[in-house]
């Protein structure tokens, strides 16, 4: 969660439980007061200029886009102006929503349509994208999950209709991509559900801490996806504080908490 030098002071939750209380995204006392009105930009997992060369590798410019979790995030923008002109951003907070619809239009980013959503019931039709990306989005549902290598029934439920709705949103060919904290070994298994067509494969970026940037590709899943998920370079991982004294629900968990 990279900052900009314009930004003020966080304001983030004081438990990592909020981020799982939808009032916190939506609630004007929660969000606007106590974040937005605070806070003109904020990036969970760096800025767009630290995977703009993976990223590039696998959308085009005449592709149609669908952003989950917008916020204020200006990976809209930075997309824009790469050429992704038909991007579609959805946030749950009407909050975050009508801020960032009036930040494109004085942008004069006419084209990029911001509607309130929630990505676990996407309200569009079947096979309407071409591309599905969320950054940090999904890493919310697991603030809670307990144990990551059996994650609470009510985490993988929340994740599970998260993934088949972009499964069914996406073209025949479409691709999902997740910019996360995530590791493969926790990923893989919600990836691989057998109802999935897509092929997983990964990459990371990052200095000392590397973030993973997972390429689903719909229609693509071999009959052994296991033996032929693709891994790609991969380095070891170190955990730095300095890297992540920005990322606010790692660094306010409270792991007493969560095991209550």
């Amino acid at each position: 969660m990279d900052r900009t030098q314009n930004q003020t002071t966080s304001v983030g939750p004081s438990t990592v439980l909020a981020y799982l209380d939808p009032n916190y995204w939506s609630h004007p006392f929660y969000y606007r007061d106590e974040r937005f009105s605070r806070e003109e930009h904020y990036e969970w997992f760096k800025d767009y200029s630290h995977f703009r060369h993976l990223i590039q590798q696998h959308i085009k410019p005449y592709y149609s886009l669908l952003e989950l979790g917008c916020g204020n995030s200006q990976l809209c923008e930075e997309l824009y102006k790469d050429g992704i002109t038909q991007q579609t951003c959805i946030d749950i907070s009407a909050v975050a929503v009508e801020k960032m619809q009036k930040k494109l239009l004085s942008k004069g980013y006419k084209d990029i349509k911001v509607l309130e959503a929630d990505m676990l019931d996407l309200p569009f039709t079947n096979e309407s994208f071409d591309v599905v990306v969320e950054k940090g989005t999904m890493d919310v549902l697991f603030v809670d999950s307990g144990d990551p290598w059996n994650p609470r029934p009510a985490t993988v439920d929340k994740v599970m209709a998260m993934l088949q709705g972009v499964h069914r949103v996406l073209k025949p060919d479409g691709i999902f991509i997740s910019i996360t904290f995530g590791q493969p070994h926790f990923r893989r298994p919600l990836f691989e559900a057998p109802e999935f067509t897509w092929s997983v494969e990964w990459s990371t970026f990052g200095d000392t801490f590397h973030y993973f940037f997972y390429i689903l590709r719909k229609g693509r899943r071999s009959l052994d996806s296991r033996k032929h998920t693709e891994r790609i370079a991969i380095a070891p991982i170190s955990l730095l504080q300095d890297e992540l004294e920005n990322e606010d629900y790692i660094f306010r968990t409270n792991i007493d908490e969560i095991n209550m």
